[in-house]
C-alpha cells in the first residue's frame, strides 16, 4: 500500500509559534491510497509551500516527508524523476505549460514520459473540459482558464499514486471547476490514488475524506 508520511515539517521562514494553530505543520500524519484529503489554508499559511514540499521543489523545511518509509531529502535526482514519472502528479497554482508550443504538444509531452492513457484520450478529456478547439493554439495565446484545464489534463495523463493540488480551480468559474473536479475524481479511483487539494476555502463539491487547517 502506497503511503505519505509528514512528521514535524514546518517551514524554516515560519516561527515555531505557527504549529499551534495549524493541523498539519508539527504534526505527524500519514496519508494512504484512496484518501482524498482537502488542506484549508488561507493566504500566507503555506499553501503552496506544503505542496513545493511534497513533490520535492523545494527543501527549506525541518522534519520529514517519506513516501513509503523512505525520506524525500534522501533520494537521489533519479529517484525524484521517477518518483514524479510513475507516483507523483501535481497540478501547479502558476500552470507552467510551454508557452510557444501548443496545448497538444505541451499535453503530449507529459504522456510520451510515461504513457498512462492513448493519445485518444487527450482530445476526450479537452472536450469534456471544454477545451478541444484550443488543442492547436499556443498555450501562451490562451486565457488562464484554459490553460488550468490544459493543466489539469496534463496531470492526469500519467500514472500516479498521489496527486498534489494546489488551488487547481483558481481561475475558473463554478461550472467549469465542478466538470474538471469531476475528471479528477474518476481518474483518481481508476488509480485508487491519494489526493492532497490544498485551497483557500472549502469546495462543496470535493468529497473529502479528511479536513485540515493549515
Amino acid at each position: 500500500m502506497a503511503s505519505l508520511s509528514i512528521k514535524n515539517i514546518l517551514p524554516t521562514y515560519f516561527d515555531e509559534s505557527r504549529k499551534n494553530a495549524s493541523e498539519i505543520w508539527r504534526k505527524d500524519i500519514t496519508f494512504s491510497n484512496g484518501d482524498l484529503i482537502k488542506i484549508v489554508a488561507p493566504s500566507g499559511t503555506g499553501k503552496t509551500s506544503l505542496i513545493h514540499f511534497l513533490y520535492s521543489m523545494r527543501e527549506d523545511y525541518s522534519g520529514d516527508i517519506l513516501y513509503d518509509g523512505k525520506n524525500l531529502k534522501q533520494h537521489t535526482h533519479e529517484e525524484i524523476a521517477l518518483l514524479r514519472k510513475d507516483r507523483v502528479s501535481i497540478i501547479l497554482q502558476d500552470m507552467r505549460l510551454f508557452g510557444e508550443e501548443t496545448i497538444l504538444q505541451n499535453l503530449e509531452i507529459k504522456r510520451h514520459l510515461n504513457p498512462f492513457h492513448p493519445k485518444e484520450k487527450i482530445g476526450e478529456m479537452a472536450g469534456r473540459l471544454g477545451i478541444d478547439s484550443r488543442l492547436n493554439a499556443l498555450a501562451k495565446q490562451c486565457s488562464y482558464g484554459e490553460q488550468q484545464r490544459a493543466a489539469i489534463i496534463r496531470a492526469l495523463l500519467q500514472p500516479f499514486d498521489f496527486l498534489l493540488m494546489d488551488e487547481p480551480f483558481s481561475h475558473l468559474d463554478e461550472a467549469n471547476s465542478k466538470k474538471a473536479m469531476e475528471l479528477i475524481l474518476e481518474e483518481v479511483e481508476k488509480r485508487n490514488a491519494t489526493v492532497i487539494f490544498a485551497e483557500l476555502e472549502r469546495v462543496d463539491y470535493y468529497p473529502a475524506t479528511s479536513l485540515f487547517h493549515l
